[in-house]
């Protein structure tokens, strides 16, 4: 339908719904069951079967086919059907891997998905946009994404940018009433809203005419769906390394197979053993284990209040060496409330804390009743008239729906016994005159029930102070001399030293038959009553955070639109300015180029009275100093300095659709120290990632080199083929996964930030993955030929010997890859995953050696339990001989 051409009524009489108090639970329940979901149909993901057929992609994997089918061929059926049973193990746990990667990304679109007001049951309520349904009433503001499809039923100055359908960059204003013109394209339709738009100006409200497929959205969904798979830096580097380790693997296998076949052994049984070491030279399983540990570190991050958008941000956290943060609601409470009361020269403190109404009002230490007071009176009901905030109760406790600055005078008044309800019943609201960021003031008319009229308005101090031509002095009207605003500047000055932000209350009379003018004549020749100093008390965790991120090489740096000295008070107070240390205004900030900025950037810690705009000059100001910067912002001006920062971070709470969707990193409780947690859980992840690379590839080293010794020095095979494939999947596989859960050391956060061109081997990685790995391929080897030369007869012991200290030698150096200092800095038993992974493997290995039907296939034998002190003694001295080299060095 063409619900463009439709009055309002209509519309609403055709989608059966009511302007006045929407729709109620069992129509939206029976409309979601007749048109589903809100949401554009996903594209067909791929069948089980074929993200199963996948995993035998590999060309190592294809290569080990091969060599299965040759053994078959050749008549070695038990080790043809070995081999295709752990491909097939490999595949499975790739499979479910791969699924579990999907299954949280899938989750974390869920988690993303944005938020609208709906009125519903005559309640507005914040909803999932999936959950709405045709005949919804949704209402909207700048910084909002358009839900669905709408028709504009309500307009205050309201654009919205289209571009996404339209491709015109600049918004479009709308209006409410019909265009009776036909066939008009999307952009000309300026009564209408779509779905996936950004609202850049004004409010409205709308009705909802389209959901899902049938939105104009949904007719371009594919473009939607075709959402590009994001490689990280991290997962570029491990596929370069997998290349560099396939072209190595080949040419040692290569090497190893010339020589087996030079000393004599056949041809085929050093080609399986070739392609067998080349299986355990390249850790196939890499990417996988990667991919899962970002994934599980995202999911870890979820539960600590963060949801990751974009996957490098994991990895750019723990390069981050500056954190710029909004004060507001992220280091502080975000719950104004007035403690201090100024007017005519006197001072009133206010008791309670937060949103609860309860608090008595005092004179230095005694208490006073504001109704008896004229001038606090006064100041406290004008305060509570020329307010559009309310005040709820929600889950047992009292939020601000509004302005916490409102909230903050509106629970101010409700403490001296002034409610809305009663206020309402003497005095009437006739006209408002909104809040505007430049001329910093509201102000409403409202009449009395004698017939009085009365402009009442509230604002900046300052501002208000130039206004007015009279002051309320000892409950008495006289003429604001100079002495008088001197007063009044002290008294600012006063209250702002104290950390507190204040709020100037004015008043006049207005004839009554004189004519509403412009907010410019209606603000002007004002009686001045007095101040309203209140505080966003800081969370009492942040400071904490900000001192572990000093102690982590992190600046954190605080931006406000606060004066400068309640910046500098909250800031010292919380431990980000330090002695010494400079703060920027944002009157500075704008006569300065980013050039100049870069100069004294590094010394600034507070950047007071600032608008967004200035926030893009700070980022690139840092980055042009070789800092990673990590950006706080929550509103639509906010969204370039996201963008442009290293990690760009959005408030989930206070945040704008517009700030979520170019963020890489949302806070789900806007809070400072869940930044501090999720760059902890960036570096942690990093590390772990190391972890396991450095683990799979000393095993992997030493697996080569005991084969290559081996042949080097004329000695049988110690290992079998079917006994290196085993290793490869039982030991690489579980402990290595296990590693990815591991826990941060108590060092993390008490380290510098890395470098973002850091390399994987980087601090000492690959000296580490080739020495162990030379260690345990010599532990192997002796004790393979001690038991060797003890029985040369009895070659298949031997084997089973070197077999079982290669396994046991890879199990405890696992515990060492856990610390970049030495095994002995970690409790084994703080990562039971570890643990229980490392027992599994042991029973695994116990299983093969000791059950007899397995015995053949793995080419094992019973060992004697003498033989077992051998195996421990020598599988432990790689990892035990390094730790006590470092420790011995250290002293």
């Amino acid at each position: 339908m063409n619900w463009y051409q439709m009055e309002t009524d209509k519309v609403e009489e055709t989608m059966n719904t009511d302007i006045q108090t929407g729709l109620s639970d069992k129509a939206v329940r029976e409309r979601q069951k007749q048109y589903g979901f809100n949401e554009l149909k996903e594209a067909e993901r791929p069948s089980a079967l074929l993200v199963f057929l996948e995993q035998f992609k590999d060309f190592m994997v294809v290569v080990l086919l091969a060599a299965t089918l040759i053994s078959g061929l050749l008549g070695e059926y038990i080790d043809a059907i070995a081999i295709i049973a752990i491909v097939l193990i490999n595949g499975f746990l790739g499979y479910f891997q791969e699924r579990k990667a999907e299954k949280s990304l899938h989750a974390l679109k869920e988690l993303s998905a944005p938020q609208v007001n709906v009125l519903r049951n005559n309640q507005w309520v914040k909803i999932a946009s999936k959950e709405l349904v045709i005949g919804d009433l949704i209402k909207f503001a700048s910084g909002d994404r358009i839900g669905a499809d709408l028709r504009i039923v309500e307009t205050k100055s309201l654009e919205i940018e289209e571009s996404a359908l339209t491709g015109e960059s600049l918004p479009v204003s709308k209006k409410v009433q019909p265009i009776h013109s036909e066939n008009i394209s999307l952009g000309d339709q300026e009564n209408m809203a779509f779905m996936g738009t950004m609202v850049t100006r004004g409010s409205g409200i709308g009705i909802v005419v389209g959901t899902g497929m049938d939105t104009a959205m949904g007719q371009i969904a594919d473009l939607l769906q075709s959402a590009e798979t994001m490689i990280t830096p991290l997962q570029r580097k491990l596929e370069q390394l997998g290349k560099i380790l396939i072209v190595v693997a080949l040419l040692l296998t290569l090497l190893v197979v010339v020589v087996g076949v030079i000393q004599g052994h056949e041809i085929y049984e050093m080609f399986l053993a070739g392609v067998s070491l080349a299986v355990a030279a390249i850790p196939e399983g890499l990417p996988a284990i990667v991919t899962v540990a970002l994934s599980l570190g995202v999911q870890r991050m979820i539960k600590k209040k963060s949801i990751v958008r974009k996957l490098p941000a994991v990895e750019t956290l723990g390069c981050a060496s500056v954190i710029c943060s909004d004060k507001t609601g992220t280091m502080t409470q975000n719950k104004m409330t007035v403690t201090h009361l100024w007017s005519g020269g006197e001072t009133w403190q206010v008791g309670g804390t937060g949103y609860e109404p309860q608090g008595g009002f005092y004179k230095e230490e005694d208490e006073v009743d504001p109704k008896q007071i004229k001038s606090l009176h006064q100041l406290l009901t004008f305060g509570s008239l020329c307010n559009n905030a309310q005040l709820l109760i929600k889950d047992k406790e009292y939020v601000i729906d509004g302005d916490p600055t409102e909230g903050a005078l509106l629970v101010a008044s409700l403490k001296a016994g002034l409610s809305k309800e009663q206020l309402a019943s003497q005095f009437k609201i006739e006209h408002e005159f909104p809040f505007d960021s430049s001329r910093k003031m509201m102000s409403v008319i409202v009449k009395d029930n004698v017939g009085n009229r009365y402009v009442i308005t509230k604002g900046a101090p300052d501002v208000l102070l130039n206004n007015s031509e009279s002051i309320l002095w000892e409950n008495k009207q006289q003429y604001l001399t100079e002495k008088y605003k001197s007063n009044v500047k002290e008294a600012i000055e006063k209250l702002a030293s104290g950390a507190l932000r204040t709020i100037a209350v004015a008043f006049k009379p207005l004839p009554e038959n004189k004519q509403i003018g412009s907010e410019f004549e209606v603000e002007k020749d004002l009686t001045f009553i007095g101040l309203q100093g209140m505080i966003d008390p800081p969370r009492p965790e942040v400071k904490l955070a900000v001192k572990e991120c000093k102690d982590a090489g992190i600046k954190t740096v605080m931006i406000t639109g606060d004066h400068v000295i309640t910046a500098k008070a909250i800031a010292t107070q919380l431990g980000i300015l330090p002695r010494g240390g400079k703060v920027l205004d944002g009157y500075a900030l704008s006569s300065m180029t980013v050039e100049e900025l870069e100069d004294i950037v590094d010394d600034v810690y507070v950047f007071a009275r600032v608008s967004p705009e200035h926030k893009l000059k700070i980022v690139k100001a840092f980055q042009k100093n070789g800092h990673i910067v990590a950006m706080t912002g929550d509103g639509v001006n906010d969204a370039p300095a996201i963008k442009a920062a290293d990690i760009g971070i959005a408030m989930g709470i206070t945040g704008t659709d517009v700030a979520k969707e170019a963020s890489s990193l949302v806070l789900l409780d806007d809070n400072f120290a869940t930044i501090k947690s999720a760059i902890k859980e960036g570096r942690n992840i990093y590390e772990n990632i190391r972890k396991f690379i450095r683990y799979l590839l000393a095993s992997n080293v030493g697996e080569i080199l005991v084969m290559l010794f081996a042949m080097l020095l004329g000695l049988p095979l110690p290992l079998v083929p079917i006994q290196i494939l085993w290793v490869n999947l039982v030991t690489d596989g579980l402990p290595a996964m296990a590693l990815g859960l591991d826990q941060a050391e108590d060092n993390v956060m008490k380290r510098n930030p890395r470098s973002p061109k850091e390399g994987v081997f980087a601090r000492g990685l690959g000296w580490k993955v080739i020495s162990r790995g030379f260690l345990i391929g010599i532990a192997t080897l002796i004790a393979f030929m001690i038991v060797y030369h003890r029985d040369p007869n009895n070659l298949g012991y031997a084997q089973t010997i070197a077999f079982s200290t290669l396994v046991l030698a890879q199990l405890i150096h696992v515990f060492d890859c856990r610390s970049e200092r030495s095994v002995f800095h970690r409790n084994p038993f703080q990562n039971m995953y570890l643990v229980w992974a490392v027992i599994s493997s042991l029973l695994l290995m116990l299983v093969v050696i000791y059950y007899p039907p397995l015995q053949p296939i793995f080419h094992t034998q019973f060992i004697d339990p003498r033989d077992w002190l051998l195996i421990i003694g020598l599988a432990a001295l790689p990892t035990f001989l390094l730790a006590g080299s470092l420790l011995s060095r250290k002293k």
